[in-house]
């Protein structure tokens, strides 16, 4: 999973939960500039993942937009998720196997003192 599919599932996962998140609150909730965030909802809005929606708050006095996800989207999530989650899965054996074998490596390694009380 490369970075830009990893910061696409956070957004998906933000705009799944706060559809009325501006692009700023996204920025700081992703950790990265507001330009950056423009650019990877602009790239998910061209991919067909997410749609932008229009409503009137208090009358005709204050117009905002909703981000929503569209079935593409909601199937992208789920994808991306189950790849993370691979990714991840496969980092923990890898990770597990490697302390195994420091482990036995610091035993043998060390001095005959060391090995028994």
């Amino acid at each position: 999973m490369t970075h830009h599919e990893e910061a696409h599932l956070r957004i998906l996962k933000i705009i799944e939960k706060q559809p009325e998140i501006t692009q700023r609150g996204l920025a700081t909730a992703l950790g990265v500039s507001l330009g950056k965030t423009n650019f990877l909802v602009n790239a998910l809005i061209d991919k067909g993942f997410v749609k932008i929606g229009n409503f009137r708050q208090s009358g005709d006095r204050l117009n905002k937009i909703v981000y929503l996800l569209t079935p593409e989207g909601i199937s992208n999530r789920v994808q991306l998720t189950r790849n993370f989650l691979a990714r991840k899965e496969a980092e923990y054996v890898a990770l597990k196997a490697e302390l195994k074998k420091l482990r036995k490596e610091n035993v043998n390694l060390a001095p005959e003192r060391d090995r028994h009380p």
